[in-house]
């Protein structure tokens, strides 16, 4: 367990409760995505990000940047990548942002080294769920992941927007606070799913980034002409009226 700043960042699943559980599902919702995914360096930022399985992606050089020299390709932290600007095609971070002290930091990093039409996927903890319980339950407030901070699904799309990309997917997935097995067939979980399918208690954010202006580009004014003309004799009356 890697301490940063005032919050404890988890080094594996295994720290999560439920962890290697909730690992399998987020690689099943990832799986679809890899093979619409093209290109030749992909980053997975964060040690839990370094665990996924991104084999199914035709992407040439797959590596992981991590805080932990055992578990990284190359040893940094989220918000001072030391790479080019406009050299990857793809970034992969789960659960990075609730563990960061200022996450759209991190986020301004990412949008500096992807290029243009890159994709991000973007794994994140949902506060309007279940999860909640675990903030409030004083026993679990200093354990991970609820020691760190949860920011609504929204809030993040608004900071990518700012960015310049465009959110093309917003999934969710489990319907559980983790405190016990998640179990699929459980009646309750069953039914938040059906009634409120956006209070899942992960999401899995897909955005491109894309090319903007800087400054918008104005219309061409068409020069403005008159529909009528004066009249062919408008001069002659004028000048006889003066002559008298």
């Amino acid at each position: 367990m890697v301490e940063f700043r005032k919050y404890k960042v988890p080094t594996d699943w295994g720290q999560m409760p439920q962890g290697e559980q909730i690992q399998q599902v987020v690689n099943q919702q990832l799986a679809p995505w890899w093979p619409k995914v093209f290109g030749y360096n992909l980053a997975k930022i964060g040690e839990l990000s370094a665990s996924l399985d991104t084999q199914l992606s035709s992407v040439k050089y797959h590596f992981s940047i991590t805080q932990t020299p055992s578990n990284a390709s190359i040893e940094a932290l989220p918000a001072d990548l030391p790479l080019q600007s406009n050299c990857i095609d793809a970034v992969l971070m789960c659960l990075q942002l609730e563990f960061e002290q200022d996450p759209y930091r991190v986020l301004r990093e990412i949008d500096r080294v992807i290029i243009s039409g890159g994709y991000l996927f973007l794994v994140g903890i949902n506060p309007i769920s279940p999860m909640i319980f675990g903030k409030v339950l004083p026993k679990y407030q200093q354990q991970i992941p609820w020691n760190g901070q949860f920011f609504m699904p929204s809030r993040v799309q608004d900071w990518l927007g700012v960015l310049g990309f465009k959110v093309i997917a917003d999934q969710r997935f489990v319907y559980h606070h983790l405190f016990s097995q998640v179990n699929d067939n459980n009646i309750w979980q069953y039914s938040l799913k059906s009634w409120l399918p956006s209070a899942a208690s992960f999401y899995l954010i897909v955005a491109r980034k894309l090319d903007c202006p800087l400054t918008p580009i104005k219309k061409e004014r068409r020069a403005y002409r008159q529909s009528w003309s004066p009249s062919a004799n408008a001069g002659r009356e004028s000048n006889m009226k003066k002559s008298k």
